[in-house]
């Protein structure tokens, strides 16, 4: 199967320490695949990699082209596009505002389009058409994380990097996001998802990745993450997630 995107050594460092070392991956097209480990391992760093908001060295391959001098907004218009883990909402304007922002640059091309895919996000999010014309300040942390997913979606995503989506909600819309994640990969939108949810993550994955300190350590089926020993005692175990 082809990739959508295509990471090799991929490599972060801040001043003199190294964030990210020689990390490789790849997301086939059409496929979820999640990252999983601790916080502070280098997960949100190699998204900030992928999105041209971190330099780094090593090669990533994106749709068949190389992302090295891409810029965000090149790489955002080419249909990848990063749900960052504060949502990075604007709470002073209302949901639609918000929504129509996401396809600003569809607008700049004069995409005619756009009404009808607002409308789509709306089918797929009745909470947020029910709320707007509410101030996205003022939403539940479930719902922000609905709106900043609707947003991404009306740039017209070919490649969705969630980061943490499941952060800091409420058991109910945890499972209520990774539902929307597993519905949104039957569109054949390919998802790279950062997560320290592991057990959730690797329901929906269909590959999965280990990243501790830095280094990819683990990679397999999300079946065979979910039964190795190592990802078992450290993530699944307990019943916890981790």
């Amino acid at each position: 199967m082809s990739a959508t995107l295509e990471v090799r050594e991929l490599s972060v460092c801040y001043g003199k320490v190294e964030a990210l070392h020689r990390a490789s991956l790849r997301v086939p097209e059409g496929s979820i695949v999640t990252v999983i480990g601790p916080n502070g391992a280098g997960k949100t760093t190699m998204l900030g990699a992928l999105m041209g908001l971190l330099p780094y060295t090593g090669h990533a391959e994106y749709a068949g082209a190389d992302l090295a001098d891409a810029s965000v907004e090149a790489r955002v218009a080419r249909g990848l596009c990063l749900v960052p883990e504060r949502r990075e909402l604007f709470g002073e304007l209302t949901v639609e505002d918000n929504l129509l922002l996401g396809a600003f640059q569809r607008h700049t091309r004069g995409d005619r389009t756009v009404g009808a895919d607002t409308e789509a996000v709306y089918q797929r999010f009745p909470r947020l058409q029910e709320r707007r014309r509410q101030l996205a300040g003022t939403l539940s942390g479930g719902e922000r994380q609905m709106l900043a997913l609707g947003r991404a979606l009306m740039a017209k995503p070919r490649l969705l990097l969630l980061d943490e989506p499941s952060l800091g909600l409420a058991p109910r819309f945890v499972r209520e996001i990774f539902h929307i994640i597993a519905d949104l990969h039957q569109t054949g939108v390919s998802i790279l998802l950062v997560e320290q949810n592991a057990r959730a993550a690797l329901q929906v994955a269909d590959h999965g990745y280990v990243i501790e300190t830095g280094e990819i350590v683990l990679e397999g089926t999300a079946r065979e993450l979910a039964a190795n020993p190592r990802v078992v005692e450290s993530y699944l175990g307990g019943g916890a997630s981790a």
